[in-house]
């Protein structure tokens, strides 16, 4: 990758619950997705066709827009070797990179201390909702965690100026001195610092953002709001992450995921927008993924766990299309009433993380993967 002005930037969208691959990305061409979703299934009339055979959900209009415009990348059929069909499982799997056994390293979170080996920016990533996705936990990684940068802060609940600063005086002397006093105080000590540090830098991005995109009303398009007022203030983060579902979609399937789509879709559209409008679209790309798909043949009212799901890669850094074949639909060839996949996630991760963020993608995926090719030359 040829060298831009400013460090590229990663958007991760997870999508939980296991997001039915089969009507988000429809076969329409195949008769035998009719024939397995008696119920729970796209209308060939109504899917936005990219081609004869496959085309998008009817509520992805604004990806689809991304999609003509030949930056976004439809990678079909990921997953990996014996499928896992616990969420909680796989999507542990998907953050570790690790199928065979437990990690105890997130994937970003590794990427993010190869890029800052020093643990100096401390808003290298930044997580908007609760808690921290293991996809981001690595011994020293600096992350923060937001749920509302209007509200992010520490002692925000202290109305008075000086009371406040007094107080947040009294935790960095706190851990400034008890830093030298021993392993697990050090670590406390300097997570406590970076998470004040953190504070003081996320609470100057609303002041330096400008723009005329209006998000919808819904979580996520708040997050993605989020991100990009992060990004346009230009204070040093590499990557963003955010989550949206449950996709898990047993009952109710097709209007449970019409819904959660149309609000991925607008705030999708709405942050590239807001990126572009910002002339910072060039550098940054969304990565969107689900830890499974669902099975082929539905419930009668939904659908259930199942495998060979369905990625996009979306920015003007890509190379867009099709990516990887579209798994067969024939029963001989199912893994017990699953998709097979064809492309392992795990050369996804190696195309952004070499060839993107240019780090060291062997530590993560544990060897060689053969890049799927989504990435324009620039």
């Amino acid at each position: 990758m040829t060298s831009t002005k400013k460090d590229p930037v990663l958007v991760v969208l997870q999508l939980s619950g296991g997001n039915d691959a089969l009507n988000t990305v429809v076969p329409h061409g195949d008769p035998r997705y009719y024939d397995n979703r008696p119920n729970v299934r796209v209308p060939e009339d109504q899917v936005l066709k990219i081609d004869d055979n496959v085309g998008l959900n009817p509520n992805m209009g604004p990806m689809k827009k991304i999609y003509d415009e030949g930056k976004m990348a439809v990678i079909q059929g990921v997953g990996y070797p014996n499928p896992n069909r616990s969420h909680f499982r796989s999507m542990d799997i998907w953050h570790t990179a690790e199928p065979t056994k437990v990690g105890n390293e997130g994937w970003l979170g590794n990427t993010i201390n190869q890029m800052y080996p020093q643990h100096d920016n401390v808003v290298a990533a930044v997580n908007f909702g609760a808690g921290l996705p293991r996809a981001l936990v690595a011994h020293g990684a600096p992350v923060a965690s937001v749920t509302d940068l209007k509200t992010y802060g520490l002692m925000n609940h202290i109305g008075e100026s000086q009371q406040r600063n007094e107080a947040l005086q009294a935790f960095r002397d706190m851990y400034s001195q008890a830093i030298g006093s021993g392993p697990v105080m050090d670590y406390l000590s300097q997570t406590g610092l970076d998470a004040l540090k953190g504070a003081d830098i996320l609470g100057t991005v609303l002041d330096k953002y400008s723009s005329d995109v209006e998000y919808a009303d819904n979580s996520f398009s708040k997050a993605m709001k989020g991100a990009a007022q992060v990004l346009q203030a230009e204070i040093g983060t590499r990557i963003c992450y955010t989550q949206h579902g449950s996709f898990d979609a047993h009952t109710n399937g097709i209007a449970l995921q019409e819904g959660l789509l149309t609000d991925v879709a607008g705030g999708i559209y709405d942050f590239y927008s807001d990126m572009k409008q910002a002339n910072n679209s060039d550098d940054v790309i969304i990565f969107v993924f689900s830890e499974f798909g669902r099975r082929v043949r539905d419930n009668g009212n939904g659908t259930d766990h199942g495998s060979g799901g369905v990625a996009f890669v979306i920015g003007d850094a890509i190379d867009g299309g099709n990516y990887g074949e579209y798994p067969s639909l024939k029963s001989q060839d199912l893994l017990e009433g699953d998709l097979h996949f064809n492309v392992d996630f795990r050369s996804i991760y190696t195309e952004i993380m070499e060839d993107w963020l240019e780090v060291d993608a062997r530590p993560v995926v544990k060897g060689e993967y053969e890049k799927v090719g989504f990435l324009a030359t620039r």
